[in-house]
């Protein structure tokens, strides 16, 4: 039987409140929930957002948006710098409904940081205040990020999901997966379909890139990456990153 996820010991005490801590490489903050919406954003280091729907990747230039009371847990890639708004989802006009990446702008991510100063109360009319309402402007222009692996439900996706997770290089079709998850290929796509809304073969992609970018982040070379994911060569999987993310592995961490 599953154990209730801890709530969070950071109680609301104003519309949005800042919080900034270290953590060293592989460090894990175990399942936890708030009861206000966050935004966890890394100065530097990259984390992964884990809750019940996906996994949420937060490289550098980048959030994620998690809703009010949403169970999830972080895992650390490398050293990571974390820098946390907790804040009442009020603020904005249309709060996202659940977790996304959003790309932070210079301008965001300087609000964020000047945000760590708000640890708690501040007057209503005072410049505080007027931080915090350019800042929710801020976010709520932010565009959304395509770095989330969304997980499957169905016993026989999560074995399949579980499998790839612990092994991305793994490069068998989905027909060569039906023994182990005890259903035809074309269940199999069928399912995956429509509870992750990409096809095996997009989701699986996904899985490589969201672990490209924590072992990039963690100083491993482009060539070792590429080989340890299952590539040909390091141009493939420069490609296939660059088709995801509008750039290469080398301008994407500058």
């Amino acid at each position: 039987m599953r154990r209730a996820p801890l709530v969070s010991l950071v109680e609301p005490t104003a519309p949005l409140i800042g919080y900034a801590t270290d953590f060293p490489a592989g460090h894990v903050v175990r399942r936890h929930r708030h009861p206000t919406a966050q935004l966890v954003y890394a100065a530097s280091g990259v984390m992964s957002v884990i809750t019940d729907q996906g996994r949420w990747v937060v490289p550098p230039q980048r959030a994620v948006w998690v809703p009010p009371r949403v169970p999830h847990a972080i895992r650390m890639a490398g050293p990571v710098a974390m820098r946390t708004l907790y804040l009442d989802p009020r603020l904005l006009a249309e709060p996202p409904p659940t977790c996304c990446v959003v790309q932070v702008s210079p301008l965001l991510r300087e609000l964020i940081l000047r945000a760590m100063r708000l640890t708690g109360a501040y007057p209503e009319d005072g410049p505080e205040a007027r931080l915090v309402r350019v800042l929710a402007d801020e976010l709520e222009t932010a565009r959304v990020a395509p770095l989330h692996l969304p997980m499957p439900q169905d016993p026989r996706l999560v074995r399949v999901a579980r499998a790839l997770l612990a092994d991305p290089a793994d490069g068998r079709t989905l027909a060569a997966w039906t023994r182990a998850a005890g259903a035809s290929g074309r269940t199999l796509q069928r399912r995956f379909r429509a509870e992750t809304g990409l096809s095996f073969g997009k989701w699986r992609q996904q899985v490589r890139l969201l672990r490209a970018l924590e072992r990039l982040a963690a100083g491993v070379s482009v060539t070792e990456v590429a080989f340890d994911l299952g590539y040909d060569s390091p141009s493939a999987f420069v490609t296939m990153f660059r088709r995801a993310l509008g750039t290469t592995p080398g301008r994407y961490f500058t």
